[in-house]
């Protein structure tokens, strides 16, 4: 008998909607939850941009189950800066609130229609009310993770908190989140039968006792790109690298700021596009002489991509950086760490760089290689479009929906 998927997120993003695509295509989704969205001609559809980037596939919305009340409060509180009430774990309509009213509902689904469902799909931070109700009725279980497992987060971020206490303001809730949270966390996990992992990072960190179950690495699709072969000036210039992503430790941006005051070279410039996470003047204070860009529709940050010359991301803990395929996927080498969630796109020398963690050395030296090695670009780039191509989100869903069809439901 074919599964009956009951697939929930609140938000969605590009894995979301590829996750759901593989399971429509395959035949295999009974229902979509998710708190709103937008399709053509409905109500959400009319109110502006910010609620037209919660579309789906129109070929979803008899399956769409949406509930917007607390998702709507939020967006609403945080248009007006409500803070109080979005505040993380606590304000009532904070992410995490949002995400436990829809479990919460999910499981109300399954237990009122037990016999539409053979399985459950969802998130961590919304699955354990799901997944309780799931296991009282015997369906499965799917659990997607889409970072490290909290553990290894939090071990990783707690060290990064001694190592660098002045990037400590940068790290958020990745180490303020409450024990009641990270217990939910624990038990989300023992709940499921399926762990879905965007990298082999993510596969690793997890806990010896989760093991025994079937967990899945399904990495990430790459955007298509539309803009050809990368075109390399023949005149000198300097060399652009390019940091995007939160203006954080997590992300390694201290220890890239440690690299580029090693080089101290002319020839190398560097452009951080991010959100701030502390002041301008403490990352001035860390490293002056950096070009800040705003962050910006996705359009905007694959024609920025396409002015830089090399892409780098010595993060500490991810899942899988989704950026750095799009980067790639604009003829940028990479620069990365492991546990960016990226080390199956490095191809050493040719289509970048793996660095280790907390090195600025190492990293200095590969920025420094590349200055001094410029005729190696115009290769690099070619390796690097061809890696990202060749990497779908085609391929992402189908792998999703073929683990799924391969247990045995009821």
């Amino acid at each position: 008998m074919k599964p009956r998927v009951l697939f929930s997120h609140p938000t969605g993003n590009a894995n979301v909607r590829a996750a759901l695509a593989g399971l429509s295509a395959a035949g295999i989704l009974a229902e979509f939850h998710t708190a709103i969205t937008a399709f053509p001609g409905n109500a959400w559809n009319r109110f502006g941009k910010e609620f037209r980037r919660r579309s789906f596939d129109p070929s979803l919305r008899p399956l769409t189950v949406q509930h917007p009340g607390r998702e709507l409060v939020r967006m609403i509180a945080a248009r007006l800066k409500l803070n109080p009430l979005i505040r993380h774990e606590t304000g009532a309509f904070c992410i995490d609130a949002v995400f436990q009213a829809q479990d919460k509902a999910v499981a109300r689904r399954l237990k009122n229609c037990p016999d539409k469902f053979s399985a459950v799909y969802a998130y961590e931070d919304g699955a354990r009310a799901s997944f309780i109700a799931a296991k009282q009725l015997g369906l499965r279980r799917i659990y997607d993770l889409p970072i490290a497992y909290w553990q290894t987060l939090r071990q990783l971020l707690a060290e990064e908190s001694e190592r660098l206490p002045a990037w400590r303001v940068t790290l958020g809730g990745g180490v303020s989140d409450s024990e009641k949270k990270l217990q939910r966390k624990t038990e989300e996990l023992a709940l499921a039968e399926l762990v879905v992992c965007p990298s082999l990072f993510v596969a690793r960190s997890l806990p010896e006792n989760a093991r025994g179950k079937k967990i899945v690495v399904a990495p990430f699709g790459s955007p298509t790109n539309s803009v050809g072969k990368k075109e390399f000036s023949a005149a000198p210039k300097k060399l652009r690298v390019l940091f995007a992503g939160s203006m954080s430790q997590r992300k390694g941006l201290g220890d890239l700021f440690a690299a580029m005051q090693q080089l101290k070279r002319v020839n190398v410039e560097l452009v951080v596009m991010g959100a701030p996470q502390a002041p301008s003047e403490f990352y001035r204070s860390q490293f002056a002489g950096f070009t800040h860009e705003p962050v910006r529709p996705h359009a905007d940050v694959l024609k920025l991509m396409q002015t830089c010359d090399v892409f780098c991301l010595p993060s500490i803990v991810e899942g899988r950086a989704l950026v750095m395929q799009e980067a790639m996927s604009q003829g940028l080498p990479l620069i990365i760490t492991a546990n960016t969630g990226g080390e199956d796109l490095i191809e050493e020398g040719q289509t970048g760089f793996l660095v280790p963690i907390r090195n600025a050395n190492k990293i200095a030296e590969k920025i420094s290689w590349l200055a001094e090695n410029r005729s190696a670009l115009p290769e690099m780039s070619r390796a690097a479009q061809a890696k990202a191509a060749a990497l779908t989100w085609e391929n992402y869903g189908r792998t999703i929906a073929s683990e799924i069809s391969a247990l045995n439901h009821p």
